[in-house]
């Protein structure tokens, strides 16, 4: 049975955080404010949201020099499902 890229992403906890925090955002979200709530580098968080974009997740939407992070149908639904899981362990 062959999976998707995208699939292994979610087996680590900061791209499964990535998508958590997006879908609990009060607010506008960017990668840079992004990268600190998880305690990572903007350079990781930026090549995850890549990969994250090209599986139909997120939407980047630039505004000026920054580029707004907004969750997809889809990045909603996976990301209650991380939390979902999250809070049954």
């Amino acid at each position: 049975m062959k999976t998707k890229p995208i699939f292994g992403v979610f087996f680590r906890e900061k791209p499964a955080m990535m998508l958590v925090n997006l879908k609990n955002a009060k607010g506008e979200v960017y990668a840079s404010n992004l990268a600190k709530q998880i305690d990572c580098t903007y350079s990781h968080v930026v090549k995850i949201l890549q990969q994250m974009e090209k599986a139909g997740l997120i939407n980047f939407d630039k505004q000026g020099r920054l580029k707004l992070l907004t969750l997809t149908k889809k990045g909603s639904e996976v990301a209650e499902n991380i939390e979902k899981v999250k809070n049954l362990l």
